[in-house]
């Protein structure tokens, strides 16, 4: 992304491979905004686009972070200091899906956490799931790391047919000219499922926009339809059904 934008579109294609017991593969295609969070009003300078009102594209403050309204910044500073990260913090980006229309819906959003000096902190991966329910799995980087890796411990549910006893492994790269996001999904020893999005660069321009509203009008209702026509299809062949637990009492694992 250039350091003087206030944002980036990234067109995508998302893949879901499922090993075992039901096995699937599916893939789509999506597009993904890059913000920096210091210039939304930038951002909300596009005529397609808004931040915190109806438009055919917008950001809403209380979809993401704190999801009270408030200011990004202070729910992510105190976020990493809270767990362990002191540095003073720069640039802060969040690649999410907007609203399309007023529908918005993110099964995962990421936060590129950067210090005073430009060098990429730590990654917050904010995970929703269709009961409305959140939570945020924070990645700290490895000095020098040309890839944000971690394994985390599955507390959250976010599909009936997939359980609880499980771990996540992480595979990011920081979005530049283009956006790869790799996750395993292991049960014991067995890779279980695998998920991807892969994307290129595009400025955040209103023909940029345009392009990608015509190519797919209702994405975010779409991904939403997507998630519970797969669900259907594994429930059709016999898929195990997990009912749904609490939610973890800590937001951040």
């Amino acid at each position: 992304m250039n350091t003087l934008a206030p944002a980036a579109v990234f067109p995508s294609t998302v893949m879901h491979s499922r090993r075992f017991p039901v096995a699937y593969r599916f893939s789509y295609r999506v597009f993904s905004l890059l913000v920096d969070i210091d210039r939304l009003d930038e951002v909300g300078s596009n005529p397609l686009f808004s931040i915190n009102r109806f438009n055919l594209f917008s950001l809403y403050q209380r979809d993401h972070g704190a999801r009270d309204g408030s200011a990004w910044r202070g729910w992510a500073e105190t976020l990493l200091r809270e767990n362990g990260i002191d540095a003073a913090i720069g640039n802060i980006q969040l690649l999410c899906f907007p609203r399309i229309l007023g529908y918005g819906f993110n099964p995962l959003s990421l936060w590129f956490c950067h210090d005073a000096a430009g060098k990429l902190l730590a990654v917050i991966c904010e995970v929703r799931n269709t009961f409305g329910e959140h939570h945020h799995y924070l990645l700290p980087v490895a000095a020098n790391a040309a890839i944000v890796t971690g394994s985390k411990q599955k507390v959250f549910h976010v599909s009936p047919f997939m359980g609880m006893e499980a771990r996540y492994e992480f595979f990011i790269h920081p979005p530049t000219d283009t956006v790869k996001i790799l996750i395993h999904e292991y049960e014991g020893d067995e890779l279980a499922l695998i998920a991807s999005q892969q994307g290129q660069h595009q400025p955040f321009t209103t023909g940029v926009l345009l392009r990608q509203f015509a190519g797919i009008p209702f994405m975010t209702l779409k991904v939403m339809l997507l998630i519970h026509w797969q669900a259907l299809k594994i429930w059709l062949k016999g898929g195990k059904f997990y009912r749904k637990p609490a939610p973890p009492t800590e937001t951040v694992t």
